[in-house]
């Protein structure tokens, strides 16, 4: 069986730092989510930057509508992979 790993694309540090440390309580997930910056194709703008934060489901117990919700409350997004 393939590793799933869900990458929850959000608009500013803040935000994924928030939903990094709720993300557990939510949803049971056990370790600690990976978070990235991703600066945007092309942007100059230091400001221009979404982060990303990155959950790995080894036993795809994760429900990806409640995930779309969940990150939704920080005006993010789950990348479909």
């Amino acid at each position: 069986m393939d590793d799933v790993r869900h990458v929850l694309v959000l608009p500013d540090r803040d935000a994924a730092e928030e939903v990094a440390e709720a993300i557990g309580d939510r949803f049971g997930v056990n370790d600690e989510p990976q978070l990235v910056r991703d600066a945007l194709a092309g942007e100059d703008d230091a400001e221009d930057v979404q982060w990303l934060v990155v959950v790995e489901d080894p036993d795809s117990t994760l429900d990806a509508a409640a995930l779309d919700e969940f990150v939704a409350d920080w005006d993010g997004w789950r990348e479909a992979h």
